[in-house]
């Protein structure tokens, strides 16, 4: 598998040259199955407008593309109106939410109030291509990959959804807006993520922004992201979902310090590929 990043940034986008390194756009992650030639993609926001230009300018043919969502607020979805592939009507998408099986019943109503004509020129049954809504349980195989799925804590929303993607000998796991309750990590995360060859974790915090600004805000701190990687011995961790207020001098200052505790990690940056 590969994995390719196209926003890294929570909350809202930024721009301004002290951004430049990192990327200012909000969460979109592609991922890659090499063996197959398929891509899926796990969240909508801003970074996904390039994702699409770039899916056409490449002549990607791939008849179903689907579209993973942790949860649905604005930051993970706002980039969707602007997705190229969604306006071709010989394309089929499959907006999916995994996890939530029996309890998604509006997913089509998520996306299309954000397009409504207050909102937007465009209303989502002129876009063109095929929608599929679809909600999936705990564990499934999608497409060939085994596909799981854990509730997390993030209060503001109801909740939000880590996913782990076991496909062509490796493992990949995704947790992102998560809070960890008085910041006391979840054992059901750890076990989760366990023996993970990469791990992509929330670290929009620091603990000393956390515990004077941020409680209840649904986020983790990068000293967690990688309390859970050491508890579970994954091999590679990535720490996402920036702070809007983190620029490229401030996050490669925390990255250094992450990498003395974990030497095997990153701080995600727009354009930046790994292979799991």
């Amino acid at each position: 598998m590969k994995v390719k990043f196209y926003g890294v940034r929570g909350s809202l986008p930024v721009c301004g040259r002290e951004f430049e390194r990192y990327g200012g756009n909000t969460t979109c992650i592609k991922i890659l199955r090499e063996k197959v030639n398929r891509i899926a993609i796990l969240d909508a926001g801003t970074g996904i407008r390039k994702l699409g230009k770039e899916i056409i300018e490449e002549g990607v043919n791939q008849p179903l593309i689907n579209i993973v969502f942790s949860h649905f607020h604005w930051d993970h979805i706002q980039g969707f109106p602007f997705f190229l592939p969604a306006y071709n009507p010989n394309q089929k998408i499959g907006i999916l939410a995994i996890g939530r099986k029996g309890e998604a019943h509006d997913l089509k109503g998520i996306f299309s109030q954000q397009m409504q004509e207050e909102y937007f020129p465009i209303q989502m049954e002129r876009m063109g291509a095929q929608f599929d809504f679809l909600s999936y349980g705990d564990e499934e195989v999608i497409q060939g990959a085994f596909v799981k799925s854990i509730p997390q804590f993030h209060k503001r929303s109801g909740g939000s959804y880590g996913f782990r993607l076991d496909d062509e000998g490796a493992s990949l796991v995704v947790c992102t807006d998560l809070e960890y309750v008085d910041g006391i990590i979840d054992p059901a995360i750890i076990a989760f993520a366990k023996d993970a060859d990469v791990l992509v974790h929330d670290g929009q915090f620091t603990t000393e922004e956390y515990q004077n600004k941020f409680k209840g805000w649904g986020h983790a701190t990068w000293e967690q992201a990688v309390e859970v990687a050491l508890q579970a011995n994954v091999k590679k961790l990535i720490i996402t979902h920036h702070d809007p207020d983190h620029d490229d001098e401030f996050l490669d200052d925390l990255e250094k310090k992450c990498q003395k505790v974990f030497p095997n990690s990153l701080f995600a940056k727009e354009g930046m590929e790994i292979l799991v």
